[in-house]
């Protein structure tokens, strides 16, 4: 398939960074130094050049540095899973051998004290981030990451299960379930931890809080699919993409289903803007939800911000991609009305 050039993205939210992220970044690479989850000096450059301290650090500019540095250690850990495991590799295509190494793997992150089984670099560095969280969050906190990180395994199990089985999901389907794959509940569950503060359960909980993370998760993997089209089509794994989705369930060329992928984002985009602007109004919303709902704009500015540069996407040992023409000035898809997609259609209700 063609590889298709990348429009302006609609984000009305300015760029924002952490100031130590220099810092955090140093001491983040002499802790996969120590744990060498990587394969050689190829597969060290690769997990350095996702970049994961400027991802995190855009994602939450106004961190305590020891919740930043934790986050920013998951991160770097995340990305290479993610590649080594879900994307390639003897698990990436058969669920059964995949759901047997994420049991452990999640057990190992819910008891990080207990000795890991066997000698994997993975176990054994997600087991001190489990730790790390421990010392720096609250119980709360903890229990909401790791039942996130338990939901992005189920979400990358289903993914895998989709590829072994030869099926592309409808867009129903896939809008549903790609946030999870995309590894959203994880990350954006750190941002509480990273920022030191915790959301009250009956703010986090309701519907319209549910809704906004949602939608950030759901625009930011969106994007990532649109960020990750050229080297997954150089890589030869496109089959489970937005763009794919449409150009096979909607019978769209590429050209035109890659102006649906954006109108679609845009469409959740305006609403989750409209929707966050009145519960951060409210007078009842609390300072931590407050900051909480600042750094899912700053996730989703942030993600862009970092993809338009970061070698994964852009090739390694080629130049960044040109990041001038970025930003849109409004949305490509102006109407206000909910999609025709049953598990978001709710984000337009009176919340």
């Amino acid at each position: 398939m063609t590889t298709l050039e990348l429009r302006p993205f609609y984000c009305p939210i300015e760029p924002a960074i952490h100031p130590e992220v220099d810092e955090v970044e140093r001491r983040a690479i002499e802790w996969i130094d120590r744990f060498r989850f990587y394969s050689g000096e190829t597969g060290r450059a690769r997990v350095l050049g996702t970049n994961s301290a400027e991802f995190y650090a855009r994602f939450a500019p106004a961190a305590c540095r020891e919740g930043l540095q934790a986050a920013v250690h998951w991160v770097y850990w995340g990305f290479a899973f993610d590649d080594t495991r879900c994307d390639s590799g003897e698990f990436s295509a058969d669920p059964v051998k995949f759901l047997a190494m994420a049991g452990p793997l999640q057990q190992a992150l819910e008891n990080p004290w207990h000795a890991p089984p066997g000698d994997d670099p993975y176990v054994a560095a997600l087991q001190d981030i489990g730790r790390a969280f421990a010392a720096c969050a609250t119980p709360v906190q903890v229990r909401r990451f790791t039942d996130a990180h338990r939901a992005w395994l189920f979400g990358v199990a289903w993914q895998i299960a989709n590829c072994a089985a030869g099926r592309m999901p409808t867009l129903a389907d896939y809008t549903a379930m790609r946030p999870n794959a995309a590894g959203g509940p994880p990350t954006l569950a750190m941002l509480e931890i990273a920022l030191g503060q915790e959301v009250p359960a009956a703010e986090m909980d309701s519907p319209a809080v549910r809704a906004l993370t949602e939608m950030a998760m759901l625009v930011a993997a969106w994007d990532n699919d649109l960020h990750s089209h050229r080297k997954e089509t150089t890589e030869d794994h496109t089959d489970q993409n937005l763009i794919n989705v449409l150009r096979v369930h909607e019978g769209l060329p590429p050209a035109d289903a890659l102006a649906e992928a954006y109108r679609l984002r845009d469409r959740v985009m305006t609403r989750f803007l409209e929707l966050r602007d009145q519960v951060a109004a409210d007078p009842r919303t609390s300072s931590a939800l407050r900051a909480y709902l600042r750094c899912l704009g700053h996730a989703i500015r942030g993600n862009t911000d970092w993809a338009l540069r970061v070698p994964r996407y852009s090739g390694y040992g080629e130049s960044p991609r040109p990041g001038g023409a970025a930003w849109a000035d409004g949305p490509s898809d102006p109407r206000p009305g909910p999609l025709p997609i049953p598990a978001i259609a709710w984000w337009w209700d009176s919340l």
